[in-house]
This record gives structure tokens, sequence and C-alpha cells, in this order.
């Protein structure tokens, strides 16, 4: 059931990075490829906390059904962090970050 968000403004195979991620989480977490869902999302304009506009970033979000070890959760995003340049066209300056956490109770699914 991994729900997993890219937030995104550097140039990003999104599909080869997806496809490559899937597997990566499902044998991590003990799931099915088939249940990881990936959404992209284009960041149009990100302004730091001096005003700067010139950041460029990927961050990776997976929401997981609640009860994994957060050890289990900090590798995972580390694997995903070691796993990104290979799908970024340029590595240079580019912010990455990773975030596993679990998803609300108020989650549902039909």
């Amino acid at each position: 059931m991994p729900q997993i968000t890219v937030d995104y403004s550097a140039p990003l195979d999104r599909r080869g990075f997806a496809l490559a991620l899937h597997p990566l989480v499902a044998e991590t977490v003990d799931s099915t490829v088939e249940a990881c869902k990936t959404r992209f999302r284009e960041v149009e304009e990100l302004v730091v906390g001096d005003g700067a506009t010139d950041d460029v970033v990927v961050h990776v979000e997976i929401a997981l059904l609640p009860g994994r070890p957060d050890a289990l959760k900090a590798r995972l995003a580390e694997a995903v962090l070691d796993l990104l340049p290979t799908y970024l066209k340029e590595t240079e300056g580019i912010r990455l970050t990773a975030e596993v956490r679990d998803l609300d109770p108020s989650y549902r699914k039909r």
C-alpha cells in the first residue's frame, strides 16, 4: 500500500525512477510492486529563507501503513537517496530529501 509522492524541480526521469523505486520499496517493507503508487508534482517555485529562488530540489515522501520500525523507515529513506542520482539529468547543487512516514489512521481505500 505504499503511497509515494515526489516533489521535484530538478530534471528527473520520472518513469525510470518510479520503476526502480517500486521494487526497492516493496522489498524493503515486505509489500508488492503492484501495491506501489507514485505521484509526481513539479515544483514551480521554491523560496528559501533568505528569499533565494534558485534552489533545485527533489523530495520523496513514502507513506506506509503503520507498524514498521523507525530503523526500517530510515534505511528505506537512505536507499531512496542513494537511488535518486541515477535518474537525475544533473546532480550538481540539487537538494535531495526523503521521508518515510506512517499513513494517518484516517486513511481509507476502495
